[in-house]
């Protein structure tokens, strides 16, 4: 899973990722940069969030 760290200031890949749901139904991978160490979040589609799950990129949290 990729997502855009704020401090680096461009698009890196997640280390340790979760699938979330978020309150309103939709779905959210939240990770840490493979860099700096900060929080990466990303909106993902019902559909992308489960071929992440599928495909071992991202663990199911919900």
């Amino acid at each position: 899973m990729e997502g855009h760290c704020m401090k680096c200031k461009e698009r890196k890949t997640m280390k340790d990722a979760q699938m979330t749901m978020t309150k309103r139904g939709g779905f959210m991978a939240k990770g840490k940069c493979g860099s700096c160490g900060t929080t990466i979040c990303a909106i993902c589609s019902k559909d992308n969030a489960e071929k992440a799950i599928k495909a071992g990129e991202a663990k199911k949290a919900f």
